[in-house]
């Protein structure tokens, strides 16, 4: 029925009635904000006769845009004056709704054009902020200009250098510097993204919420610190149950990292790098959950050093390159053997350059299931690296407790071996 009701409605009808819908719906919001008491441009009946002219612009312009141009100044026009008679009243009168109203005219210019996807977005995203005006300020007086730098960092490497590095490959190694700017791009995402969730969760989620979220951002420091707190503290099985979730996080980690660059370790290694950093995490959990002697107020941990500091990444681009180089090196002159003893080597530091690397040169270079038992050493190296840290940094009993379940977990994380 409503097909046949569709065929009576011309086309520029539909469009019509589309941007109706969406000036409307702004207009709704500036309505509201109208009824508490600011002073607005227009509202539920103005937006959608904005929205009309724009369409109606876009109709008389044809296939120019200087006419379309022209409205939209005099729309801004009009949104300038506005705005000088709500400050002439108010000092603190926002231009918000009248860069709304420009939003709209250029949506019924769009809908006109056929751009329906885009108009609609627009609209969406509009309404977004609009009413999230609170939460957004809010989370403006929450930042520091510390992290505005890290987010600019962050863009500069992923938006900036990234697209302007040559995608190709050079000398017999093999190199290729877009893949391996890639790698940094995607590894610090994975730590960055962890490294805001603690900023935002700090003081909140305790212990093991603290370990999840730094294991995730690197398992070794999360490790480090979860000891120290551990040696201040007489809660042997919350801290070595942290410690050993922090593991099953990298585990996790690991698992989105090798399933960005190459499929074909992933299909290997995804099933038991989940069942590996789930069994992990549940155990940490209820191990953590078994009642101690004494319990102490948690001190504050130490804060996680920003990921997105670029010395940091270009000292783990020249590390990436570095294992790229010696990967092959002891795949062609020592076999087997030299990838796997280089991989129990690896688990001694930071584990990431080298197993990005194998997810890079087992397409050419490393056969796969030497790269999957490759990285499964490495990662089993670095879980037994970490008891020892537990061991050396916390009390008797949680480092005690803690390199005994980094020692297990480290050998069920060999099992997998047997089968890739």
């Amino acid at each position: 029925m409503l097909k046949d009701l569709l065929q009576f409605i011309p086309p520029e009808g539909l469009k019509i009635l589309l941007v109706l819908l969406l000036s409307f719906l702004v207009g709704l919001d500036r309505e509201e904000h109208g009824a508490l008491g600011h002073p607005t441009f227009g509202g539920i009946r103005t937006f959608p006769i904005i929205g009309l002219v724009g369409y109606a612009m876009a109709l008389l312009s044809g296939d120019q845009t200087a006419p379309v141009a022209i409205g939209f100044a005099v729309m801004g026009l009009f949104g300038a004056l506005s705005y000088w008679h709500k400050r002439s009243g108010s000092e603190e009168a926002g231009i918000t709704t009248e860069v709304s109203a420009l939003a709209i005219y250029l949506v019924g210019a769009l809908v006109f054009r056929g751009q329906f996807w885009i108009a609609t977005t627009l609209v969406v995203i509009q309404l977004f902020l609009l009413e999230l005006k609170s939460g957004l300020e809010g989370m403006a007086t929450r930042l520091t200009p510390q992290e505005v730098v890290a987010f600019t960092k962050f863009m500069l490497l992923s938006a900036v250098i990234l697209p302007v590095v040559p995608n190709k490959e050079f000398t017999s190694f093999q190199i290729n510097p877009f893949k391996t700017w890639l790698v940094v791009v995607a590894v610090s995402t994975v730590s960055y993204g962890s490294y805001m969730l603690q900023k935002m969760s700090k003081g909140r989620g305790g212990v093991f919420l603290s370990a999840l979220l730094g294991g995730a951002y690197s398992s070794t420091v999360t490790t480090v610190v979860l000891a120290k707190q551990g040696a201040r503290e007489q809660r042997p099985h919350a801290i070595s149950g942290s410690i050993l979730s922090a593991s099953g996080m990298m585990y996790l980690r690991l698992a989105i990292l090798v399933s960005l660059f190459n499929r074909e370790l992933m299909l290997k290694l995804g099933p038991a790098f989940c069942a590996l950093g789930l069994a992990a995490i549940l155990g940490g959990w209820y191990w953590s959950r078994q009642p101690d002697n004494a319990v102490v107020q948690a001190e504050p941990t130490e804060a996680a050093k920003n990921p997105l500091e670029l010395n940091a990444a270009f000292l783990f681009a020249a590390i990436f390159l570095v294992m790229l180089v010696v990967t092959h090196l002891a795949v062609t002159y020592l076999g087997t053997g030299g990838v796997y003893s280089l991989a129990g080597i690896m688990g001694l530091s930071d584990v990431d350059p080298f197993i990005m690397g194998l997810t890079q040169t087992s397409a050419n270079v490393t056969p796969l299931h030497v790269a999957a038992t490759g990285i499964l050493i490495a990662a089993s190296s670095n879980n037994l690296i970490k008891g020892f840290y537990a061991k050396s940094f916390s009390e008797p009993r949680t480092g005690l407790w803690s390199l005994i379940l980094l020692v297990i977990l480290a050998l069920l994380g060999l099992l997998p071996a047997l089968w890739v």
